[in-house]
């Protein structure tokens, strides 16, 4: 999970429930939630698209325009797209991302489950991900979304956030607690 994922303060649980009830109004929960995981996608690639989202130097309306432009490229639905651009013409373009986090808290939550984010050092296969999602549901005791990331730099195994809980069992972690150990003897 990126920096940016982080719900920070209230702005984006509103346009989040906002967009929830648009959704669900319009029958299309899904499709907007498919959406928003290509458009996090896509922003999460592009350098550019971060910058003109969070630059105080582009004016509102540039960014509106820029991200418009991406969603309709990216073949989403109007209703995406038209949220998109309100928030962006609402200077809130920068907290897009954590408008999307809350967004899949809230419709996790609705299902009954949780979101977990996982980063791991390569690609998980999907047997990997099938015992994950297994073990996290016996753990927690109800089903588990996964979102994954791939972090090069944990040199092997995986770091799970859920919620506030964080499960680190990445080599990158383990090799530090075994420097720190090495130190204190």
């Amino acid at each position: 999970m990126s920096d940016s994922d982080v719900i920070t303060g209230e702005a984006p649980i509103r346009y989040a429930k906002a967009l929830l009830e648009l959704a669900q109004d319009a029958k299309s929960l899904n499709k907007v939630e498919k959406d928003l995981a290509s458009f996090k996608k896509t922003y999460a690639s592009s350098p550019e698209l971060q910058r003109v989202a969070t630059s105080p130097v582009f004016a509102t309306d540039d960014k509106v325009n820029a991200l418009v432009a991406v969603a309709k490229k990216s073949k989403l639905s109007a209703l995406t797209t038209q949220f998109i651009g309100t928030v962006a013409g609402n200077r809130r373009a920068n907290e897009l991302p954590a408008i999307i986090a809350a967004f899949s808290k809230l419709v996790a939550q609705q299902r009954g489950s949780q979101v977990a984010q996982v980063t791991s050092a390569k690609k998980l296969t999907a047997a990997e991900l099938t015992s994950l999602k297994s073990n996290l549901k016996k753990s927690l005791g109800h089903t588990v979304d996964v979102e994954t990331s791939i972090d090069p730099d944990l040199l092997g195994g995986f770091v799970v956030r859920i919620g506030s809980r964080l499960y680190d069992s990445s080599l990158k972690s383990k090799l530090e607690d075994l420097r720190l150990a090495l130190k204190e003897a």
